[in-house]
């Protein structure tokens, strides 16, 4: 169902209208290596310094733990890891919950947090690694729309896949004509966004049965 599960994730102030106006192509393509430059780099071109902070993922911890009932004999797999941030504190307010994590990025799991990158593996989404049904739950916040449609409807399916019925994506959307022209302004890397009415009947195409946000700036 469509709910959101990170309204406790700090909200940033965007200047999206110069965002729009400084990036470039070649600042798109840099970004969609998914290197240093993208997590360490210039903010042209990603985070701008990718850094480990508590006030963001704890405040949401709580919001999946009630969802989706998690306990220590849990597990969750987190499609798109980066550095393991979120990760990390799952196991901080869950002790003994098991939880893996994938990205396409070698330097972000290089470079994870030492107490999960153990549990760190560099993969592409539209291929989970993992056996039908192992884990409980599967979180996936802003990365499988960096995937083209084709690309995207097979992560999805993974997910359905490899999960035990319970998930969560994000992804990149739009309910209006200015939002939209937001969006393009402010992507740097998604390859996929949509009206949430058109993710919606994607959803229900390629046999996503799990739970979904939007990112709008």
């Amino acid at each position: 169902m469509e709910i959101d599960l990170l309204t406790n994730y700090p909200k940033t102030r965007r200047d999206v209208k110069d965002r729009g106006a400084a990036k470039t192509p070649q600042d798109r393509a840099l970004a969609r290596q998914f290197g240093k430059d993208f997590f360490d780099g210039d903010r042209r071109h990603g985070y701008g310094g990718y850094n480990y902070n508590p006030r963001f993922w704890q405040p949401v911890i709580p919001a999946f733990q009630k969802h989706f009932g998690l306990t220590a004999t849990s597990s969750v797999l987190d499609v798109g890891c980066g550095k393991g941030f979120m990760l990390h504190d799952l196991r901080q307010i869950i002790p003994g919950i098991t939880v893996k994590g994938l990205d396409i990025s070698e330097y972000a799991i290089a470079h994870a947090m030492d107490d999960v990158k153990e549990n760190l593996v560099v993969g592409n989404a539209i291929k989970l690694p993992f056996k039908d049904k192992s884990y409980d739950v599967i979180i996936s916040i802003n990365t499988i729309h960096n995937l083209d449609r084709a690309e995207c409807a097979k992560s999805l399916q993974e997910i359905e896949r490899v999960s035990r019925g319970k998930s969560f994506i994000t992804v990149d959307a739009y309910r209006n004509d200015q939002e939209r022209e937001a969006m393009e302004a402010w992507n740097l890397t998604a390859k996929t966004m949509m009206h949430v009415d058109e993710w919606k009947k994607f959803f229900s195409e390629v046999g996503y049965t799990g739970d979904y946000y939007w990112f709008i700036p």
